[in-house]
């Protein structure tokens, strides 16, 4: 089995090619796909199937010898996929596999966090193969522009805020230390709550979650766009922010939503003036530029923290001009 023809595609498909195996059927997208996979031979690839370790052997074998090794699982499974990819990185060889199911598409596109190559695909498979590669694609940049930028504010007050419903959030990878959600009650000026990253000498660290604060505040997301923290759902994807400004993603996993005592911590910069209202907690950090992570129950006016501030105003969560005052 080979290839009938290739041509190149812009953007996405230089990172994720996407093949279509035109002997189970044509597909009316050909403008999403890269190769057509045919009866006819090729010299560039190299097809292994993978039934047992004798298959992985074969293919790991081929590295560095041929252009494109294509995986054939009789059995589909991760391990030996990741195995392939681990070991072609540098060496001059690029990874395809043959896909029959949908669920098994991300596994491959993200296997090892850089996936494979080229996914082989039915034609019935291709649009969400294409919706797979531009989301890998949007994962690999580094800097996601949120639309705001990090400032630093001073806290005016720390201010009991009685009973009341917090969120946390639990992310599907960890953090590291100095990164954490912008968070907060005004859109237009959010705080930098860290993820609980730093070891306590009465709790254990969680660095996959954020203790995000009270259930009406606003949470940004990695698009840019803002949502309640009542509105998140598992598989939500949020903005990671880091104390430099670095902008990253992260997955919703789980949300936490129990009654606690609160505090109100308001803030101020040159232009705005915020809120935002966490649990009262040892655990739970803002971002201090003088102090690092530094707990809300020794938080004191005059500290400075870390914000993300945005002039524009949000219609239903979509940031757009316009004034709004919220108080």
């Amino acid at each position: 089995m080979g290839l009938a023809h290739t041509k190149h595609l812009g953007t996405w498909g230089e990172k994720l090619q996407i093949w279509v195996d035109t002997t189970k059927g044509e597909t009316t997208h050909t403008n999403l796909v890269s190769r057509s996979w045919t009866l006819v031979g090729s010299s560039d690839v190299s097809e292994v199937l993978i039934a047992d370790e004798s298959g992985q052997e074969e293919a790991l074998s081929l590295i560095g010898l041929v252009p494109w090794i294509l995986v054939r699982c009789s059995n589909w499974k991760m391990v030996p996929l990741e195995n392939l990819v681990a070991a072609s990185r540098g060496s001059g060889t690029r990874i395809a596999v043959a896909i029959e199911k949908e669920i098994e598409l991300c596994g491959a596109a993200f296997a090892l966090g850089g996936g494979v190559d080229a996914i082989l695909v039915p034609s019935n498979l291709v649009v969400q193969a294409a919706k797979i590669a531009e989301d890998k694609l949007e994962f690999e940049v580094e800097d996601r522009h949120t639309g705001g930028s990090v400032d630093e504010a001073e806290v005016i007050a720390v201010e009991r805020a009685g009973v009341g419903e917090r969120v946390c959030v639990d992310l599907t990878r960890r953090l590291r230390q100095g990164q954490g959600m912008v968070i907060g009650s005004q859109s237009g000026v959010l705080c930098l709550i860290h993820g609980e990253t730093i070891a306590s000498e009465y709790v254990p660290t969680r660095p996959f979650r954020v203790n995000a604060g009270a259930i009406h505040s606003y949470a940004l997301l990695s698009d840019g766009k803002t949502k309640y923290l009542s509105e998140l759902n598992s598989g939500d994807e949020v903005a990671i922010v880091s104390e430099k400004g670095v902008h990253e993603s992260a997955t919703i996993g789980r949300l936490k939503i129990e009654n606690r005592p609160l505090l109100m911590i308001r803030f101020a910069t040159p232009e705005y003036q915020g809120q935002v209202v966490v649990q009262q907690a040892e655990t739970v950090r803002l971002v201090s530029s003088e102090k690092g992570a530094i707990s809300v129950t020794n938080l004191e006016p005059g500290d400075r923290i870390s914000v993300v501030t945005d002039n524009r105003v949000r219609h239903i969560g979509i940031a757009v001009e316009g004034e709004v005052t919220e108080k």
